[in-house]
């Protein structure tokens, strides 16, 4: 497998962070401050982001945290564990024309991992951010991150990925972006 380097047309992915989810995740503060890192710095990088909820009526909303990072954006409810198989999910995404996919949310075994392994099929480099996933237990989170390298994803953090889309010192955000990762 070639490198992948996300310099082209990335979309941000968040994937079901919401309130009975989260609630019983591995080290879930740690996820929702890596969380809130990724979107700040792809928003400011104007990157499109992507919100998508898993039966929002039973699961409840998107938690505050995030949903207040998002303004202006609809979230895509689904029913399905994979993205990949909401058409409208597809629809937006295939609207945005992007080479590169980067996911975060939760699970990590479940939903990003089949989610992820969909994405390639379809041809998109994905890029997984193992410090913006989770999963109820560490071995699932560990399973899910090991499906996605498998299945022709690549794992990575918020930091590689914020700094590989700034590219250089020189990028007019980098004080923006590195008081985010500070």
């Amino acid at each position: 497998m070639s490198i992948v380097h996300l310099q082209a047309k990335p979309v941000l992915v968040v994937v079901d962070v919401q309130d009975k989810l989260t609630a019983v995740m591995h080290d879930r503060d740690f996820l929702i401050t890596q969380l809130c890192r990724l979107i700040d710095g792809t928003r400011i990088l104007q990157v499109p982001v992507i919100w998508v909820e898993q039966t929002p009526a039973r699961m409840g909303p998107t938690i505050p945290q995030l949903a207040e990072r998002l303004t202006g954006l609809t979230p895509i409810p689904k029913t399905t564990f994979s993205c990949v198989n909401e058409p409208r999910f597809m629809a937006t995404l295939r609207a945005h024309a992007p080479t590169d996919v980067i996911l975060a949310g939760i699970e990590a075994h479940v939903c990003i991992a089949q989610t992820a392994a969909g994405l390639v099929k379809e041809g998109f480099n994905v890029h997984v951010a193992a410090d913006a996933v989770s999963s109820r237990t560490p071995a699932n989170r560990q399973i899910g991150l090991d499906l996605v390298r498998q299945r022709g994803g690549l794992v990575t953090g918020v930091e590689s990925i914020l700094f590989e889309l700034l590219v250089s010192a020189d990028h007019p955000a980098f004080r923006d972006v590195l008081r985010i990762v500070k």
